[in-house]
């Protein structure tokens, strides 16, 4: 599963509505959206992303698994997938969000969507659901490697000046505060990161990015915010890697591609993102390595039966 994006900017009024709970979007906001996605083409590339990481999930796992897409916020919705499922005879099936971080406010959404499905559907299915996987050693060692991609850029007589950056998400301060594990487990991804890469204390750091547009706080440091600290103390050179995402849509290549990397030619810094993960081997296989876990004992009861 996955979050979902408009194919063209005239879907976006209905993207925007389901995601804002059918409320009206301001003309401000919208026409702002509206031109982020311009600047990127007009249309997110998140579905096609998804399904090539589905289509390379199913050869990884072989020909006893199925592979389904569902998508929160746009089609193919996650409910059609779960009734499919049900008409094809599914029993048993595991849940994965393309979010490495649990939050009641991202991933318990998606699994509610399935259950939502089923009730529609009328068919009962066994889930399993994936709800975190923010540590997974397949997770960390593709986040690692794009890192050291990032460092590569630079000559490696200069790399140790180089300032590499994590981010994620944003989130309102009041689901952090209620004891949502979402900042907990962000901050592990990128520790685990950077210790797998070999970055020293001083040279990572962590923000939040992509908050929404509301007037509540929301959490920071806000990723523009953090690149002018950075510049005040002297950082010339940084590496972005968003470990909250696993695909290239608007976050990543407006608001990092287009915004951060504004901000930071104002501020004197060069800026560089290393390629999302998206349809990478080893995040593929990492994710095969869930599924197969979760799967293991219905998989064992059909061996023996």
């Amino acid at each position: 599963m996955a979050y979902g994006g408009p194919e063209s900017l005239d879907e976006l009024p209905g993207y925007l509505a389901d995601i804002r709970a059918g409320r009206p979007t301001p003309r401000a906001v919208l026409d702002e959206i509206t031109e982020n996605y311009r600047a990127i083409g007009g249309r997110s590339p998140l579905l096609d992303v998804t399904r090539r990481q589905v289509d390379a999930l199913a050869r990884e796992l072989g020909p006893d698994y199925r592979c389904y897409l569902g998508m929160r916020h746009w089609s193919p919705w996650i409910e059609d997938a779960v009734r499919d499922m049900v008409e094809d005879g599914v029993t048993n099936a595991v849940g994965l969000v393309l979010a490495p971080q649990f939050s009641a406010l991202s991933v318990a959404k998606y699994q509610q969507r399935v259950a939502d499905g089923l009730e529609l559907a009328r068919g009962r299915i066994e889930i399993e659901h994936v709800s975190s996987y923010h540590d997974a050693l397949g997770l960390i060692e593709a986040f690692a490697a794009r890192v050291r991609d990032g460092l590569a850029r630079w000559p490696e007589e200069e790399r140790e000046r180089v300032h590499v950056v994590f981010s994620a998400h944003s989130l309102p301060e009041r689901v952090l505060a209620g004891g949502d594990p979402y900042d907990e487990q962000c901050r592990e991804t990128a520790r685990l990161v950077a210790q797998r890469a070999g970055l020293a204390g001083e040279q990572w750091s962590w923000s939040y990015q992509s908050a929404g547009r509301t007037p509540e706080p929301w959490a920071g440091p806000d990723l523009g915010d953090h690149l002018h600290d950075l510049a005040a103390r002297g950082v010339r050179d940084v590496v972005a890697v968003p470990v909250g995402f696993v695909s290239d849509h608007v976050e990543i290549l407006f608001d990092i591609d287009v915004r951060a990397h504004g901000i930071a030619d104002e501020v004197g810094i060069r800026l560089e993102r290393p390629p999302a993960l998206n349809d990478d081997p080893v995040f593929v296989a990492a994710l095969a390595g869930l599924v197969r876990e979760r799967a293991a004992a219905w998989v064992a009861e059909v061996v023996t039966a």
